[in-house]
């Protein structure tokens, strides 16, 4: 009978493990053979979002609920605040990309999920765009936010604001996997 159980046990824990949904940014994709603007600020996104993917893999409530002292975000105010960045450069690239759940209903988990997969479609967008100009915001005829300062904005912004979940995450005894090389966008085994 305990045979049994144990056999059970590990059946449903390795279906468990197995059934996990596979999330983009694990390692950052492989790089485009050629130089150009788009390969470029595509490759930008990717590594911050590979930097975000492992910032958030496998906090805990305790790291999310981490605040330092003083009157900043905690951890998950952080995260939210990553989410609606991610949004504000699919607007800014006018990508109309559907988000699975209400930001008020996402649970920890989805929201990451949907802000990986956001920065995916950002990139996807980039690389296949002709000319960067394609994502000029223009206001009556006229440029009202170059594309730039998405580089300078909200993409140094996303940067900043994972290297604060690393640093939070840390901070609550919950450090970042020490195989991950944020050099080379991979993971030892």
């Amino acid at each position: 009978m305990k045979i049994k159980f144990l056999i059970i046990s590990i059946l449903f824990f390795t279906l468990g493990v197995n059934s996990q949904e596979k999330l983009p940014y694990h390692q950052i994709p492989k790089m485009a053979e050629k130089y150009s603007g788009q390969n470029t600020l595509a490759r930008m996104v990717d590594a911050l979002a590979f930097r975000y993917y492992w910032a958030t893999e496998g906090l805990r409530a305790e790291d999310l609920a981490y605040q330092p002292k003083g009157d900043g975000r905690n951890c998950q105010r952080t995260i939210n605040h990553l989410y609606d960045v991610s949004n504000m450069m699919l607007r800014l690239a006018k990508i109309n990309f559907k988000q699975t759940v209400e930001k008020e209903k996402m649970t920890f988990k989805e929201m990451r999920k949907q802000t990986l997969l956001n920065f995916e479609a950002l990139s996807n967008k980039i690389k296949a765009s002709r000319n960067l100009s394609e994502f000029t915001i223009k206001k009556d005829g006229e440029i009202s936010i170059p594309f730039f300062n998405v580089i300078n904005g909200p993409i140094a912004d996303i940067i900043w604001h994972s290297g604060q979940v690393a640093s939070f995450r840390r901070s609550s005894g919950n450090p970042i996997n020490s195989k991950v090389n944020h050099f080379t966008g991979t993971v030892r085994e």
